[in-house]
């Protein structure tokens, strides 16, 4: 397998209210093979979201660099950063972040629109996604008519639809009970094996990162 994406020596600092700086990340360095699921974890407060933004290209950091798909994407541009994340990346949040007033096909079909899927392959590849996580028979429910674990299951089916080359998931399964989250779990491992895909996931539960192909722990914005 080959390094997708690498973080060097990257530090990432926080002004607060009082003018003090919070050291959120320092000089990190990591490695993800394509192919793998990664789990970062760590309490609350040890940099897990903060480096999982970087890594995604949502936020740049004060030092260091990250590599993905062997470009520099610290060094890009903002709209470059933008085409990045629409094409090649997706993401899944704890708080799932799906259109209330859109059904879950449709909200798997917007995703599609925004990374400039055409039409004609738009719907198929909705139906297919939104199957292939289960959900076939809720297609035409809105978010408020479903359970948490099928709220998931649709951010998953939209993060995977345009097949991007790397998913970064926030506390997917923070939410959610168990064996919820452990299906969730098998869903990435799933298209990981059906996709190519690579994921980067934030977790603090013991279960999941025993799923996981590699663990980095993180304490106070350093590796340990």
């Amino acid at each position: 397998m080959s390094v997708i994406l690498k973080a060097n020596a990257v530090s990432r600092q926080f002004k607060i209210g009082d003018g003090s700086v919070v050291n959120a990340l320092q000089g990190v360095d990591l490695e993800v093979e394509s192919g793998q699921l990664v789990c970062l974890r760590g309490r609350s407060g040890s940099g897990k979201t903060t480096l999982i933004n970087i890594l995604g290209a949502l936020d740049k950091p004060d030092e260091g660099t990250v590599i993905f798909d062997g470009k520099d994407i610290t060094a890009l541009s903002p709209s470059q950063q933008d085409s990045l994340r629409r094409h090649d990346m997706a993401f899944v949040f704890q708080s799932v972040a799906l259109m209330s007033t859109m059904t879950a096909f449709e909200n798997v079909e917007f995703a599609l629109r925004l990374a400039g899927v055409p039409l004609s392959q738009r719907k198929q590849r909705a139906r297919d996604c939104l199957t292939r996580v289960g959900l076939e028979k809720r297609m035409t429910h809105r978010p408020g008519e479903l359970s948490g674990g099928e709220q998931q299951r649709v951010a998953i089916a939209r993060a995977v639809s345009h097949k991007p080359k790397i998913i970064f998931a926030d506390e997917p399964t923070a939410a959610l009970d168990t064996p919820t989250g452990l299906a969730v779990m098998k869903l990435f491992r799933d298209f990981i094996t059906a996709e190519g895909l690579t994921i980067v996931m934030t977790t603090h539960d013991e279960t999941m990162m025993e799923l996981a192909d590699k663990v980095y722990a993180l304490e106070d914005g350093k590796l340990v």
